[in-house]
């Protein structure tokens, strides 16, 4: 009560900041006439100024006032468009590194121009991140013509780029990106084998168009390079035949926590099955020997109960592609982890792509945390504040419109069955039409928005355009036009469109698709001019009918996605309506809304067709809204911590490696790791405590063999008198040594050090996609630890620390083993030392692109002999009793005999 009075007589402190934004505006608005005095060339030459101010020691905030105005005049000049105050606060928001929320047809995209200008003149880059590579070309190319109007360079990142192209655009005073092509750049770049190979240059300041449809509904899953791996796709369409078979019975669906699991009696009918099936040879269900047929089962089960075809995912071109809840458009080329896409193509009847192994990820928290400076823009980004300052230190500040917002959104109608619901829309709908009023409707599946214009066009003959993942190559011709009188458009959510619904049409859509680029100037100019006439007087009849009316067909899980839908009407002070329609069996009323209401209401005399409708109502399901949005936060939360602890290891290596690339030779690296490697061999075989005659010294012989390369007396100097475990290290690392020294005089120093260089960066990549594929496994089964009373945050950061170090020893004892035994080949191709391709490229799940795995640091002429690869077998399909059975075993996994020791301890000691 308190705080509402302070409120209301002092303002918020949102108030207050815009308030103090006053004195900045009313600076840049004084130099105007200044600056429209300028020459063209008078205007460019302030860009070299400004760096020289900055050389000399000013900041940019010395500069702010003076840049603003810069490229105001700039954008006068050369878009014919002039900041709005309010625009020039966004500007003000946006370098000082925080959001700034601004209602969608406010100019988002004119005001990143300020910050952007502004740090571009430190000359380190700035990235504009977008959420499409269409809107990357169209900034790039819309408002890259301000700043080379002011003497900067401008460069955009898209999908089908070479190396070459990508660096070109990186080294630009300005960059436009997608967040997908950005994060893989990163990654890729850290796999490559040169540093001249690498594209970016480094992070300064970056501003993320969209930010809460690319930092927090993007950010769910991460990004990741994968490339095959070796298990086998039969079994998910063996297990996908015996789903069908379970009943309702047999399971138990949580729709809140999106899960399902077998009860009781469905695990022993699944047992059974999968008996029937030949599919449990012995054992139960949960024998260490059937974990992988849970596995398959379980994303099965999910693929069956869980996934809905065209609401979740769709088939197209005999493939699955998953449809973004949240935008409603089709993600090309992402795959669902841990087998569930595979389980989801085996339900539809597609071929099962193989499984993929992680080789580098990263989450879009941890990339986007890279920048010093960052900022971002959107127009709902107040509901997810909290998130946005805890994840990312990012405040929010919520800009004014530039005109009044007089758009008029009604409560909303809820009716008791979906039927109703649906009769009450196509009612308004037609009213709409008749009276010439455009009307845009959300709706959150491909399912839903088909049946609705099915409807129309059946009940009521209106034709209507449907935006949906199924057509989204039209997705901004069908917006453009959505503001068109008597339009009807159906569009599957409304997150981050980029083009906005004006009134009558848009202008410079129709200009850029009727008039032909090849016209004389004064055709040019008569047909534009008709045009411009039809757009005006289409604006006038669809502003005499109220504007754009949006109609929301039910609410969604969180506040934000609805504003985005509601957001498109009352643009620029035009005026508009909207209206949420929902019935008790939406999915938000039915999971989160209470099994009383029903009952409720017909006592209450709720007759068929009525709907109720009262603020009390919206009040409750944006408490409802509120509750699922927490949730979700903390389940983000969570994740991210998770993630942390992996992002710290990926740090680690990633700096090691770019030193690693960075020296002009790795010998003393490799030196080091032989000392550690002889240093931990040695204490193995002759332990400190122990007798002369208890030593392992064939063992210890064995073993130098093996790694070293070198036939050494072990055993003789294991009789020898009064000899110490450390006379027999220093001798071993001394004949260690001579041996290196005589192949830097074979091969030459040059071409041995350039091996070197190559084997320990592409063992360090191979290690490194080892380990993450341990800590994949451990994170899969870590929650497990709560039953036990530990905290299975705390288990996974001690174990990821093990397995780290465990990492670290395997990659020391492999460089040594690889450098000892090296030889060089005579006139190998060149081909010979470069890596292979790194395997697929996945945005956020999997993506069918070559990843680049890059070419050797120098000595082209070589080559590397090495052993062919031995199949890697599954754990649970080796026989303890057949080393012939066990194919490729890990020097640190525990030995397939079940001795229990390490398999380099047992009979990896022979190998």
């Amino acid at each position: 009560m308190f705080g509402a009075i302070a409120r209301k007589l002092f303002g918020t402190a949102n108030d207050r900041y815009i308030k103090g934004l006053g004195k900045t505006v009313a600076a840049i608005n004084d130099l105007e006439p200044e600056l429209e005095a300028l020459s063209d060339d008078a205007l460019r030459a302030r860009t070299a100024w400004f760096r020289d101010r900055l050389g000399q020691g000013e900041s940019l905030d010395d500069l702010l006032v003076e840049a603003f105005a810069t490229v105001r005049e700039g954008a006068k000049r050369t878009l014919g468009q002039r900041h709005y105050d309010v625009q020039l606060m966004g500007g003000v928001v946006l370098h000082g590194g925080k959001i700034a929320e601004m209602k969608t047809g406010e100019g988002k995209t004119l005001v990143s121009t300020l910050a952007v200008y502004l740090n571009a003149l430190e000359g380190q880059g700035v990235h504009v991140v977008t959420v499409n590579d269409y809107l990357a070309q169209r900034d790039a190319a819309w408002m890259g013509q301000i700043y080379e109007f002011l003497g900067l360079s401008v460069g955009c990142i898209t999908h089908a780029m070479t190396d070459a192209e990508r660096r070109a655009a990186y080294a630009c005073d300005v960059t436009y990106g997608t967040n997908n092509e950005l994060g893989f750049d990163y990654l890729r770049d850290n796999m490559k084998f040169r540093l001249e190979d690498m594209v970016q240059r480094g992070f300064r300041f970056g501003i993320v168009d969209e930010v809460d449809s690319i930092l927090i509904d993007e950010a769910r899953t991460p990004l990741i390079i994968s490339g095959m791996a070796e298990d086998s796709t039969e079994l998910y369409g063996k297990v996908n035949t015996l789903i069908p078979k379970l009943t309702d019975e047999h399971y138990e669906k949580d729709e809140k926590q999106r899960s399902v699991n077998l009860t009781e009696e469905g695990t022993e009918t699944a047992e059974q099955l999968l008996k029937d099936a030949g599919l449990i040879q012995s054992g139960s269900l949960y024998d260490l020997s059937n974990v992988s047929l849970v596995h398959h089962l379980n994303q099965a089960l999910r693929a069956h109960v869980l996934f809905e075809r065209d609401v979740h995912y769709m088939v197209k071109d005999g493939k699955i592609v998953i449809i973004d809840e949240f935008t409603g458009r089709a993600m090309e080329g992402r795959r669902y982890s841990e087998g569930l896409h595979q389980a989801l193509e085996a339900k539809e009847g597609v071929t099962v792509q193989n499984e993929n192994q992680t080789l580098a990820s990263i989450t879009f928290q941890n990339y986007f945390r890279l920048y010093p400076k960052l900022a971002g823009m959107t127009g709902t980004a107040m509901t997810e504040a909290g998130e946005f300052a805890e994840i990312y230190g990012l405040e929010v500040v919520d800009l004014p419109t530039h005109r009044p917002m007089v758009r008029d959104d009604m409560d909303d109608q809820v009716y008791r069955t979906t039927k109703e619901k649906y009769d009450a829309i196509v009612d308004l709908i037609e009213d709409c039409h008749k009276r010439q009023q455009p009307v845009l409707v959300g709706t959150v599946s491909i399912e839903k928005s088909e049946f609705l214009a099915q409807t129309l066009r059946k009940t009521k003959g209106i034709k209507s355009n449907v935006l949906n993942a199924r057509h989204h190559e039209q997705e901004a011709l069908i917006i453009a036009e959505a503001g068109v009188p008597g339009a009807v458009t159906i569009a599957t959510n409304m997150a981050g469109r980029g083009t906005d619904i004006q009134l009558g049409g848009n202008l410079d859509m129709r200009l850029s698709r009727e008039i032909a680029a090849d016209l004389d100037e004064a055709e040019h100019a008569r047909r534009a001019a008709a045009l411009r006439d039809e757009v005006e007087a289409r604006k006038a009849t669809a502003l005499e009918a109220g504007g754009l009316f949006v109609i929301g067909t039910e609410r969604h899980e969180s506040r934000r996605i609805d504003n985005q839908l509601r957001g498109r009407s009352g643009r620029q002070g035009d005026p508009g309506a909207s209206q949420f329609f929902l019935s008790l069996e939406d999915d938000l009323m039915r999971i989160f809304g209470t099994n009383r209401m029903d009952g409720m209401l017909r006592r209450l005399g709720l007759q068929e067709g009525e709907a109720i409708e009262h603020p009390w109502i919206n009040k409750a399901l944006e408490k409802a809204q509120q509750k699922v949005e927490a949730r979700n936060f903390e389940i983000r939360k969570n994740l991210l911590r998770f993630d942390d602890v992996m992002n710290d290891q990926r740090k680690v290596v990633y700096e090691q490696r770019r030193e690693l690339m960075t020296a002009a030779d790795v010998r003393e690296t490799v030196v080091d790791m032989r000392r550690e490697v002889v240093a931990g061999m040695v204490p193995k075989y002759m332990p400190a405590k122990a007798m002369p005659d208890e030593w392992d010294m064939a063992g210890l012989h064995r073993e130098v063999q093996d790694i070293l390369a070198l036939d050494l007396p072990c055993e003789d100097w294991g009789r020898e008198e009064g000899i110490a475990e450390a006379e027999v290290e220093e001798r071993i690392l001394e004949a260690a040594e001579q041996h290196h020294a005589q192949k830097a005089a074979r091969f030459g120093a040059e071409t041995l050090r350039a091996i070197e260089k190559s084997l320990l960066l592409q063992i360090l990549d191979q290690t490194w996609k080892e380990h993450l594929l341990q800590l994949d496994h451990l994170r899969q089964g870590i929650s497990l630890r709560a039953y036990g009373q530990r905290d299975p945050l705390n288990e996974y950061k001690q174990e990821a620390f093990e397995l780290f170090q465990a990492m670290l020893e395997t990659l020391r004892e492999r460089v040594t083993q690889f450098v000892s035994h090296v030889e060089v080949r005579e006139a190998p191709p060149p081909e010979a030392l470069v890596p292979r391709a790194a395997g697929r490229m996945q945005a956020h799940h999997d993506s069918p692109e070559p990843a680049v795995g890059g070419g050797a640091p120098e000595g082209e002429g070589l080559a590397v002999r090495t052993a062919e690869p031995v199949r890697h077998v599954a754990p649970e399909s080796r026989n303890p009793a057949d080393p012939e059975s066990w194919g490729k075993v890990g020097r640190n996994e525990p030995c397939p005999c079940g001795s229990g020791k390490k398999y380099k301890h047992c009979h990896g000691t022979a190998a």
